[in-house]
């Protein structure tokens, strides 16, 4: 905000005489004030008091946040879209999969065209569970919320969008046996 600035004499007689010789625009659109009328006083909202902190308390932590939950408890806590029978021995790692495509190593730009591929072949050759291995990651070194696993993270986001989206049925957690939270089950639609 701008500090007023103090005029003159001078500069503020120049001022008047120039103000006095101005017209107003639309001069018929600005209602007068009442000559005794006071502004009425801004309504002010009250807020919520705040509690005091001092060092070496305890946070609140009773009230909601609004952070994502892990990756790994959204895709467990999803609806199921297949079979149950088949959901439950898939879960149980009783399923095996019929195809595994390993993304070790890769960069995100040389691993998003290799999921599309295997994923449209394996939906041609008829193929219905497949395994996705991403690996874990490497351990969080404290700048990263959910550690570096890239593709870990981007694989079932890749997964729910176009061209895979029409072939893909669910997408879990591998069970242990297969790879654990290094690898997703990838149920695909049957080929129409």
């Amino acid at each position: 905000m701008r500090r007023p600035r103090h005029l003159s004499p001078d500069d503020k007689a120049v001022w008047d005489h120039v103000r006095a010789q101005v017209k107003p625009l639309h001069a018929q659109k600005r209602p007068k004030p009442a000559p005794d009328a006071e502004p009425e006083p801004k309504k002010v909202t009250p807020r919520p008091p705040v509690a005091p902190f001092s060092v070496g308390t305890k946070a609140d932590i009773t009230r909601p946040h609004d952070i994502l939950p892990p990756l790994r408890d959204r895709l467990r806590s999803a609806p199921v879209a297949m079979d149950a029978k088949n959901f439950l021995r898939m879960k149980a790692g009783k399923l095996k999969p019929e195809g595994r495509l390993d993304l070790h190593g890769m960069y995100q730009d040389e691993a998003y065209p290799e999921l599309i591929a295997f994923i449209l072949n394996a939906q041609a050759a008829g193929k219905r569970l497949v395994l996705v291995i991403t690996g874990k990651g490497r351990v969080s070194d404290g700048w990263a919320p959910e550690g570096r696993g890239v593709l870990r993270r981007h694989v079932p986001q890749w997964l729910q969008l176009q061209p895979l989206s029409p072939a893909v049925l669910e997408v879990r957690p591998a069970h242990l046996k297969h790879g654990g939270d290094g690898a997703y089950y990838v149920y695909l639609r049957r080929r129409k």
